[in-house]
């Protein structure tokens, strides 16, 4: 034992070089199996990654291909011309009404609730549901604002005249709107059907310009209007939600009357026009719309037609520009982007043009209406197979604004 310690002494005094020699191949071979076990641990975390999310995969396409409800909650910042700043919560619902029933494509409900920098309180869902292999569709529209509001008057003049301010236009507005809509498919893509509105406008602490105002003096303290209607409908249309071949003319004629619980007596007729063209390749969609919708009688101010809504001309203030009647019209093109493989991602981008006009139907002949032109650009995300988280940016003359919403405008 001695002896051996001796040795070993004398080794490493002796061979130096030896032992730094052995000093790095053991530092070598440390590194070499510490990095080893980093690489296994790196590999081992990205597989588990992916097959969590293989298995969310798998779990998703269980749901759909079984009918089962789904949600997808979303909370986002966002902004527009008559709201100003906002957040949003909410969620895209979708499911199917029968999961056995083939026929039949998957209902929605997109639904959100926002507060603004401005104070507003908004929240809404928007329905389309299909029944009894399609024989039966429900759709539905449910609005509710309690915001610092502007109102600039009626007519073209008065909204691009007319100056913001709180002594000019400011007030403070409630609305509510509860729209169902049931249509029969009578026979292939042929519907009729029933449109049942009501809704609520009534504004409170008007500035001096509004509370003189002779249409708010007339309707203010008559916010209830009640309308039952017809409807006909051509649809053809491959995904209601997300549209990539088909037509849709949507005519309607809704009488509002005191006798159906109402305070005003009036008539709104509306047609909608629209079409749909996969041009190169599957997800590259050219899309068209025109739209009227004509007032007839005594219009509240808060049921007038307006445009600047997240629907049609996207970067107006929503409201601004007001009359009897409206019509528009717009050029969208839809590009979904395809992944390396060469199938459709969950990506894409929209881009549109098109201009819209508001009027008095008995003045008409006058030429008096003026066209608002608008242009835009937006991103689509897929959350749902066909249906789509939407941020819009849009322009108008001497205005613009950001949407945040789901599925696509129109």
């Amino acid at each position: 034992m001695i002896y051996f310690r001796n040795y070993l002494l004398v080794f490493f005094v002796i061979k130096p070089s030896f032992v730094k020699q052995w000093y790095s191949l053991v530092f070598v071979l440390l590194f070499l199996c510490s990095h080893k076990g980093v690489t296994q641990k790196s590999i081992s975390k990205k597989e588990n990654k992916v097959e969590r999310k293989k298995a969310r995969t798998e779990e998703k396409a269980e749901k759909l291909a079984l009918g089962k409800f789904m949600i997808t909650p979303f909370a986002a910042p966002g902004y527009t011309p008559e709201l100003g700043g906002l957040l949003a919560i909410g969620g895209l619902a979708s499911f199917k009404t029968k999961s056995t029933d083939t026929l039949i494509q998957r209902s929605s409900i997109p639904f959100s609730f926002a507060y603004t920098s401005t104070g507003a309180i908004v929240a809404n869902a928007i329905l389309s549901s299909f029944w009894f292999k399609d024989k039966v569709r429900v759709f539905g529209d449910f609005w509710i604002k309690d915001m610092p509001d502007h109102y600039w008057g009626v007519g073209y003049e008065n909204g691009a005249t007319t100056p913001k301010s709180d002594s000019t236009t400011a007030f403070n507005r409630m609305w509510w709107w509860i729209n169902p809509r049931i249509l029969y498919q009578v026979k292939e893509n042929y519907f009729v059907g029933l449109n049942i509105d009501y809704n609520y406008t009534q504004g409170s602490k008007p500035s001096y310009t509004v509370a003189n105002n002779p249409h708010y003096i007339q309707f203010n303290d008559k916010p209830m209007n009640s309308g039952i209607g017809l409807i006909l409908r051509y649809d053809s249309r491959d995904i209601p939600v997300d549209a990539r071949e088909g037509v849709y003319i949507d005519g309607r004629a809704t009488f509002y009357n005191q006798s159906f619980g109402g305070d005003n007596n009036y008539q709104m007729y509306f047609i909608d026009y629209r079409q749909f063209q996969t041009l190169k390749r599957l997800g590259s969609t050219l899309a068209w719309q025109a739209k009227t919708r004509i007032g007839v009688g005594e219009i509240p101010y808060g049921e007038m037609s307006q445009l600047g809504t997240p629907f049609d001309l996207r970067g107006y203030t929503w409201g601004q520009y007001r009359d009897e009647s409206l019509f528009f019209f717009l050029v969208e093109y839809r590009h979904t982007f395809l992944k390396a493989n060469k199938t459709l991602s969950k990506h894409g981008a929209v881009v549109w043009a098109g201009a819209g006009t508001i009027f008095n139907w008995q003045a008409v002949e006058d030429n008096a209406n003026r066209w608002l032109p608008n242009v835009g650009l937006g991103y689509r995300f897929e959350v749902q197979p066909r249906m789509n988280l939407r941020l819009d940016y849009g322009f108008g003359r001497e205005s613009s604004g950001f949407y945040f919403n789901f599925n696509q405008a129109f």
